[in-house]
């Protein structure tokens, strides 16, 4: 596949600022131009209080699960300002970005799925069943909103669960008009969503139909799902992470390539 298999082609990222740069960075390195194209915006509580008084209590959980990286930083910021962490509270997430964040803040032993990067996963671990969770305080550390799969299923097998809101989300806040002239011109070879949430403002961008034709990567079936039913005419499923979106873009572009250079 040579060692730029990415060459010449235009990318978007529309992972959150400060969450692209090493996708960004990688895709570069394959020869591709990455674009970023922020669809969510992150940014900290208003109001710190709620988490300051979570964080007086936490010994009273026995279980907290990070939704995000986001929820990581955002909330372990506000909970550690106030004390320590507790030795007896488990930490859990779903997704090597979120592992990896609390392996930075200290948190090497923490309760993950080794497959699959969804609240499914996250519940079909043994420490979410009924016989482990009957009975436990689970906090819930995320954004405003996101799914309540989890923390229901929780509910329904036993668990007190508490959710507790570290950051707030909202969309874009860059002119996408560069997006869309280009992608008018057809100077766009392929656009990346990992989010469902985002997938919905770039629904909302007033001119969005111009991005349909252009070719999304996602890292998950069900931003897939959504991905086609808001019309975009191919959508390709790959992998999860960052290495899975890569394998599927170099995949792809491989095959092109092969299939319109013969030789």
């Amino acid at each position: 596949m040579g060692e730029q298999p990415l060459a010449g082609r235009s990318i978007v990222i529309t992972r959150p600022a400060g969450q692209a740069d090493s996708l960004c960075a990688a895709l570069a390195a394959l020869g591709a131009e990455p674009l970023r194209f922020p669809l969510l915006t992150i940014s900290p509580v208003s109001d710190t209080a709620p988490l300051e008084a979570v964080a007086r209590r936490l010994g009273e959980f026995s279980l907290a699960f990070f939704v995000s990286p986001n929820a990581v930083n955002f909330g372990l910021d506000a909970l550690l300002r106030v004390g320590p962490w507790p030795a007896g509270l488990a930490v859990s997430t779903v997704g090597k970005g979120s592992e990896a964040a609390l392996a930075a803040r200290g948190f090497p032993d923490v309760i993950a799925p080794s497959g699959g990067f969804d609240s499914e996963s996250v519940l079909a671990l043994p420490t979410f069943q009924s016989s482990a969770v009957a009975g436990q305080r689970v906090l819930i550390l995320r954004g405003d909103g996101g799914r309540d799969l989890l923390g229901d299923t929780l509910r329904v097998r036993g668990a007190e669960v508490e959710y507790l809101t570290c950051y707030h989300r909202n969309g874009p806040t860059d002119d996408p008009v560069f997006l869309l002239d280009r992608a008018r011109a057809g100077q766009l070879d392929a656009l990346t969503l990992t989010s469902s949430e985002g997938l919905s403002y770039l629904q909302a961008l007033p001119g969005g139909e111009a991005l349909r034709g252009v070719p999304v990567f996602v890292p998950h079936p069900r931003i897939g799902e959504r991905a086609r039913a808001a019309g975009f005419a191919t959508v390709i499923t790959t992998a999860a992470g960052d290495s899975g979106l890569i394998e599927g873009l170099v995949t792809h572009f491989s095959t092109r390539n092969h299939n319109t250079y013969p030789g």
